[in-house]
């Protein structure tokens, strides 16, 4: 197992009703500005509860924060804080939301170009606001980690930065929030999260047991769950369940002390940026012909995900290792997400322009190794059609 700190100062309020607990949760002289999606937010009711919960505190709204957050968009948000003397913030929705949150956290109070934040990974972020969320759609975990993507359309960038300083203070989880989702967005959410655990646990054996079983525990979840999120959209304990396993598998724990990949949500990125795709699918797409392209590397623990997750434990590594990354691929089928450009109306004509906006965002030495070049990721791509 490698050296590592682990840090996570989130606290995690779960439960149904647990909105109420945001007059505790939030300073009672705060400024806030609550951040939100579309309309479901009000729709549903849950700004309003949120609204109420806050009291007699000065609240304000910004709306309109995009699935993939935007760059132009957080920053008319960005404004508003400024206008306004925020000094509170609070996400209410998924993990675009609140990724969008933690930037304009940053940005607020940044000194220079608020790109720079993701031009430098985070890396520049001196203070930022604080801020807590209420999550309504399990899936990235931005809801208690340090990390943030956004997008900035007029240059066809999505760009990730991580700062110890954009956690969460808090995040209100109550699964009953879930209820009302599309059931693509929460099919999405199984396949993100799924796929959050595979890039900390299939890389190869790094003699940490209680990561990888930690990591297995969690994929088993979803694998069991993932039909069944879907098949019964009440189902508080099943909704519970995938809520708390989407926060696990991204707060720092199961990949602390063990080689992470992140290849596969890198280029998935660029497909995103480039045709709008929804994040769990561009991982959809990619991880399957990502794992076969890297099968001799991540042999070792191919046969063990294979083993532990689908129990596969027959025939030669190999094809053990195949089997292993057919069943992924049938998995996200069966949770409604597709597989392959070409169900996404994408074609051979279309990769050439990913590897060079890939090599356009310094994006050439990829995976645990560092070894996944603009090459590897072409053959990826010709693979996944």
């Amino acid at each position: 197992m490698n050296n590592f700190d682990f840090y996570n100062p989130t606290r995690i309020a779960f439960g149904e009703g647990k909105i109420a607990e945001l007059d505790k949760l939030v300073p009672q002289d705060a400024k806030v500005l609550v951040l939100f999606g579309g309309e479901s937010a009000r729709r549903t009711g849950t700004l309003a509860e949120v609204k109420s919960s806050l009291g007699n505190r000065q609240v304000s709204e910004f709306g309109g924060i995009e699935p993939n957050p935007s760059f132009e968009t957080l920053m008319k948000a960005v404004a508003q804080v400024r206008e306004q003397n925020v000094d509170f913030l609070l996400a209410v929705g998924g993990g675009s939301v609140i990724d969008g949150t933690k930037f304009v956290a940053a940005a607020a109070v940044f000194e220079g170009d608020e790109w720079d934040i993701l031009l430098q990974g985070g890396n520049n972020i001196k203070r930022a606001l604080p801020f807590g969320s209420v999550l309504t759609l399990p899936a990235t975990g931005s809801e208690m980690n340090k990390g943030a993507v956004v997008t900035r359309k007029s240059l066809k960038a999505k760009l990730p930065f991580h700062s110890d300083l954009v956690f969460p203070q808090f995040s209100v989880l109550d699964p009953t929030k879930t209820y009302t989702l599309p059931l693509r967005q929460v099919g999405n959410g199984v396949v993100d999260a799924f796929v959050h655990v595979v890039e900390q646990y299939l890389t190869y054996p790094a003699q940490a047991p209680v990561q990888d079983r930690f990591a297995e525990g969690l994929l088993l979840t979803l694998t069991e769950i993932g039909k069944q999120a879907l098949a019964d959209p009440e189902n508080y304990e099943i909704r519970a369940s995938l809520m708390w396993t989407a926060t696990l598998a991204l707060n720092g724990l199961i990949g602390s002390g063990v080689p992470q990949d992140w290849s596969t949500h890198m280029l998935g990125h660029e497909l995103t940026a480039l045709h709008n795709l929804d994040h769990a699918q561009t991982l959809a797409i990619v991880l399957p012909s990502m794992l076969r392209e890297r099968k001799a590397e991540k042999l070792d623990k191919l046969v063990q995900y294979g083993e532990r997750v689908w129990d596969i434990r027959d025939g030669t590594p190999e094809e053990r290792a195949e089997a292993a990354i057919a069943k992924t691929r049938n998995f996200f089928e069966s949770l409604g997400v597709k597989t392959r450009l070409s169900d996404y109306d994408l074609g051979e004509s279309d990769i050439e322009s990913l590897i060079e906006s890939l090599e356009s965002h310094g994006m050439v030495a990829l995976g645990e190794h560092g070894d996944i070049t603009p090459d590897v990721c072409r053959r990826v791509l010709q693979a996944s059609l």
